[in-house]
């Protein structure tokens, strides 16, 4: 087997026919609330031949031992191979819709910079003809990676330590990197999507269940408080200076489900989709958020208002801790209503589309949405001024 993935070629006119090669991880996990159910009902899946010719394409030795990984995307199947030389890997086959070859390219050539840093992630494994990260087959893109064992995030002050840390070597290795291929721009700060999601809700929620007819003044009211509670926040981080921030990738997608842990240190960050380019408070912002948010069950109303401010202040000292990593006191005093945008943007747009958030139905999910941003408006001041 060669070693590590050819980076991609700049293509030049329309998109080659088949993709430009790279490397990155792959890995599956949700954020801090849930995502839906566990379990592989209605995943996509690998047929024999496919798999059979797949498989050709790599240099990994004989085939031991095939088993599902039922694991982040339903659109997205993969396996766990375990042959007889290195061990076991990990097979993908990209979800339609994310298999853009420019925009892999540009998630590729990322996360070869950071293998080549040092920076803990899972290596993906180059096709044995010509070592590209990415293999073009029938129209489909897959991927193999290197399988990292790990546990998940056990809330520990340790391990929140750890993945603000983490989360800043991984801000302080991109500082300056200049990405070959285009990055997307655009978070969950200030977006007309999120709006357009809150709009549709009333909508979503008394179309698929006529019992939401009954409370078409509550769905209205939470909305209304939902959408005034997030322009307040964006206009109070634009005033800030938010605009004049200065602009970096950043992962965009940072929460304990994309992340290994052996006991409290974070040995893999996976999941390098959402990449970005944007202001790095943004991130920030959303890892305190998803490192300290307390939940309760599949019964919302369960759920506190409060979050855990211990683990919120150790994931930004852990942040801290890297040098050249230190926050502004202006960005700090951003993050309490950077956390609102992102509770309320993760929020009402799965709801607006299915009407529900994961196993839980929609307005109930948003009553307790609003009692957490009530909470966090009410302490806003003492948040933003934590690590002073």
């Amino acid at each position: 087997m060669s070693g590590n993935p050819s980076p991609p070629n700049p293509p030049s006119g329309p998109p080659p026919s088949g993709p430009p090669g790279a490397s990155g991880p792959a890995g599956a996990g949700g954020s801090a609330m849930p995502s839906g159910p566990p379990g592989g009902i209605g995943r996509d899946r690998f047929d024999a031949f496919e798999l059979a010719i797949v498989l050709t394409h790599y240099d990994i030795g004989v085939v031991e031992a095939i088993q599902e990984f039922p694991k982040g995307s339903r659109k997205a199947p993969k396996l766990l191979i375990r042959t007889d030389n290195t061990g076991m890997y990990l097979l993908k086959r990209r979800a339609k819709g994310k298999d853009d070859p420019f925009k892999v390219a540009f998630c590729h050539s990322l996360q070869l910079h950071l293998a080549a840093k040092q920076f803990p992630l899972p290596h993906l494994i180059g096709t044995k003809k010509d070592n590209n990260s990415m293999l073009a087959w029938k129209g489909a893109i897959y991927e193999l990676f290197e399988y990292i064992k790990g546990t998940s995030y056990d809330n520990s002050l340790e391990a929140t330590a750890d993945a603000g840390k983490v989360l800043g070597l991984f801000h302080k290795l991109l500082l300056d990197y200049q990405p070959e291929y285009e990055p997307p721009q655009g978070s969950y700060h200030a977006s007309r999507h999120v709006a357009a999601s809150m709009d549709a809700i009333p909508n979503t929620l008394t179309s698929l269940d006529p019992r939401n007819n009954t409370q078409t003044d509550r769905i209205n009211q939470v909305v209304q408080f939902l959408h005034a509670a997030y322009n307040d926040a964006a206009m109070r981080v634009n005033e800030m200076g938010f605009a004049d921030w200065p602009m970096q990738i950043v992962h965009s997608d940072w929460h304990p489900g994309n992340m290994l842990f052996r006991g409290s240190r974070v040995v893999a960050v996976i999941d390098y989709d959402a990449a970005r380019l944007q202001q790095r408070i943004t991130e920030i912002a959303n890892g305190s958020l998803q490192f300290s948010i307390i939940g309760g069950g599949d019964d919302p109303a369960q759920w506190p208002d409060y979050l855990d401010e211990s683990r919120f202040k150790r994931f930004l000292r852990g942040y801290e801790a890297v040098p050249d990593c230190v926050l502004s006191r202006a960005e700090l005093r951003t993050i309490p209503w950077l956390m609102i945008e992102a509770l309320i943007a993760e929020s009402v747009i799965p709801i607006a589309q299915t009407g529900s958030f994961a196993r839980m139905e929609g307005i109930g999910f948003l009553l307790m949405v609003e009692r957490k941003v009530r909470w966090l408006q009410e302490h806003a001041e003492a948040l933003g001024s934590a690590l002073d």
